[in-house]
């Protein structure tokens, strides 16, 4: 039984509503707009919200959207089918009203709506009635089976029956046992001199058994001279380096004495050679440049199309959409005119970096808004759906919900508690590094640090903590600031709970008036479940404000798995109603990748969160924000 039924169109108006029961179905419409219409993912036509599933159909031409809702523990196998013949119905009774787009008058369709549904109904019930036939043997594919089939012809099959290549020349191997206990051995002719009969004399048979004896013996070396044979007994001489053997050099490489050359004074002299970085970095971040081809676009859009450009275009092409070049008429598109298209696109994704699965389910969704829209007489199949697809990405990439680090963190100020942030992610992509250019970009804009060094189970974690915070010290020092410290590391060493130094360290903050908590935690795999569980644990404990997922921008198939099993460890481990997901992320790495930007849409569709920075260098000050128009143009690029 069918609990709900709506047609409203994109831009929200409601034209026609059914509900059967008097339970609130608003949420759920909403959820299915928000997360799956609006988010570009309709290559699946069903959504299921709490105890609800909700499926839906687009009619591109119109611009309609057509849900039903029923209970997730009913199995209604004839809501495909009843959802094509409502919108074929509704369409061919108010088309007129529908092509003016003119919504004031009433939609009398329950007439309809009933008729179709009680149809619908009556045919699955039929067919529920209907007891299954077996199949008989000669529909089965065990009839097809017989003697015949399964011997093995070698002539159908190829193979002949030649001797392997190489060895047909080649004789047998005779084994020969010797018929008498003497062996006679044929030697040369100089050693048959003495024979007269073909009997050997004594001496000869002497001489073939030494050389039989001798045969398989490497001859003996010639004696050695003696100075040969003291270098053999030397041995390899132990190699001198540059900075060994003597004392005085020992007292140079010593460090750990306060000295002219010790590891302060060198921090502080490697980053004078970094003060220009100081205030480049107030206020918001800069957006991240790719190359784009937004002109290269442009002027093939300008060539004229004449029935010789476009046999020429198919002949050779230009482009990776020359395949396509395609003129259509006035004429609604169907899902076999885009599916050519498509399928290059998809391949295209792919070659960029996009997760297989979910450069599908992008081309799926194209295919599902494009079906049933009218084309114009000089538009091209491919340009619609480059275009299409562009929009669909650009809209996956833009943030759903406002992050405002520098906003947030003022509101906590004035309320006098630290504003807390974890960096979590697998092992090897950046955390320690970007979560020092995040602090200094907070520095810059005048925020006191905390970082605390969570990592325990790294060695060096700790260490690499609090480089960066010499570092930062020497760059902000606390006489430019009026006295205060403006970086300050909470360590207690190693193999401690990395949920109780992050608790320490937000009282600590709180109690010492430090404005942001930058908490390090170790990097782990996403299958590791003893360390997915203490990090669920940090996360529940201290509830940050923002937990946010470092993850580079060379992986493929990989950001899938690990975005889903960390997201599903933290709700699995933390025994919680509302369990805290990952908030954003962090796409580390990206100058190394060229135009393969397609890590950017697999995180994004994965989790539906936004990507908050973007590493794209290894000083302070390569950190960005991401420019969604300038990713996809780069990942559209032939």
């Amino acid at each position: 039984m069918l609990d709900f039924f709506s047609v409203f169109s994109k831009g929200g108006i409601v034209l026609w509503c059914f509900q059967g029961t008097s339970q609130l179905f608003t949420p759920s419409v909403n959820a299915l707009i928000k997360s799956v219409i609006l988010q570009e993912r309709s290559g699946s036509n069903s959504f299921t919200h709490e105890k609800l599933v909700l499926k839906y159909k687009l009619d591109n031409e119109f611009e309609l959207v057509f849900v039903v809702a029923y209970q997730n523990i009913a199995k209604l196998s004839y809501v495909d089918k009843f959802l094509t013949d409502i919108q074929i119905e509704f369409r061919n009774r108010y088309k007129d009203v529908l092509q003016d787009k003119n919504y004031c008058g009433t939609f009398n369709f329950s007439d309809a709506f009933q008729s179709i549904l009680r149809l619908r109904e009556r045919e699955s019930e039929e067919e529920a009635r209907k007891p299954k036939q077996m199949k008989t043997f000669e529909e089965s594919n065990k009839s097809k089976k017989n003697v015949s089939s399964m011997i093995e012809n070698k002539k159908d099959t190829g193979k002949d029956n030649k001797k392997p290549k190489g060895k047909e020349n080649k004789l047998p191997k005779v084994v020969e046992t010797p018929a008498t206990p003497v062996k006679q051995y044929v030697v040369e002719d100089s050693y048959n001199t003495n024979t007269s009969n073909g009997a050997l004399d004594e001496e000869t048979i002497l001489k073939n058994r030494a050389k039989l004896f001798n045969r398989g013996k490497k001859p003996k070396a010639e004696s050695k001279s003696p100075v040969a044979e003291s270098e053999k007994k030397k041995g390899k001489a132990a190699r001198k380096w540059d900075n060994a053997g003597t004392t005085k050099d020992m007292v140079d490489l010593n460090y750990c004495q306060e000295s002219s050359n010790g590891l302060e004074e060198q921090l502080i002299a490697t980053s004078e050679a970094e003060v220009a970085l100081v205030g480049q970095m107030k206020g918001s971040l800069q957006d991240i440049e790719v190359e784009s081809s937004e002109e290269e676009e442009s002027e093939d859009d300008e060539r004229p199309v004449t029935t010789s450009a476009k046999s020429s275009k198919s002949a050779g092409g230009y482009g990776m959409f020359s395949m396509f070049k395609n003129l259509v008429g006035s004429k609604a598109l169907t899902k076999a005119d885009v599916e050519p298209a498509l399928d290059k696109m998809r391949d295209h994704l792919i070659a960029k970096n996009v997760a297989s699965d979910i450069a599908q389910k992008l081309c799926d969704s194209v295919a599902v808004k494009l079906e049933g829209k009218v084309l114009g007489t000089f538009s091209r199949i491919t340009t619609t759906v480059k275009s299409t697809l562009q929009d669909s990405c650009v809209q996956l990439l833009a943030p759903k919900r406002r992050i405002d680090i520098l906003r947030d963190a003022m509101d906590c100020k004035i309320k006098k508690r630290p504003y807390c942030i974890t960096f979590c992610g697998v092992n090897g992509v950046g955390k320690s590094t970007n979560l020092a250019k995040i602090c200094f970009w907070l520095i810059e804009n005048g925020f006191k640090v905390l970082i605390a060094a969570c990592d325990t189970f790294r060695a060096g974690a700790v260490e690499q903590l609090r480089t960066h915070t010499r570092k930062l010290n020497a760059l902000h020092p606390a006489e430019a600031h009026g006295g205060q410290q403006m970086v300050q590391l909470y360590e207690k060493g190693y193999g401690k709970d990395a949920a109780g130094i992050a608790m320490e360290a937000i009282n600590y903050a709180r109690d010492s008036h430090i404005d942001v908590v930058l908490v390090d935690t170790a990097g782990r795999m996403q299958d590791n479940e003893p360390l997915m569980r203490a990090l669920a644990k940090l996360i529940k404990v201290n509830q940050p404000d923002l937990v946010l997922f470092v993850g580079e921008a060379l992986v493929g198939n990989e950001a899938v798995d690990q975005l889903t099993k960390f997201n599903q460890a933290l709700a699995d481990h933390s025994n919680m109603t509302d369990p805290r997901l990952i908030d954003g992320i962090i796409l580390t790495k990206f100058d190394t990748i060229d135009d393969k930007v397609g890590a950017a849409i697999s995180m994004t569709y994965t989790t539906g969160q936004p990507i908050v920075f973007v590493g794209t260098g290894q000083t302070y000050t390569d950190l960005r924000n991401l420019n969604a128009k300038a990713v996809v143009n780069s990942l559209l690029k032939a």
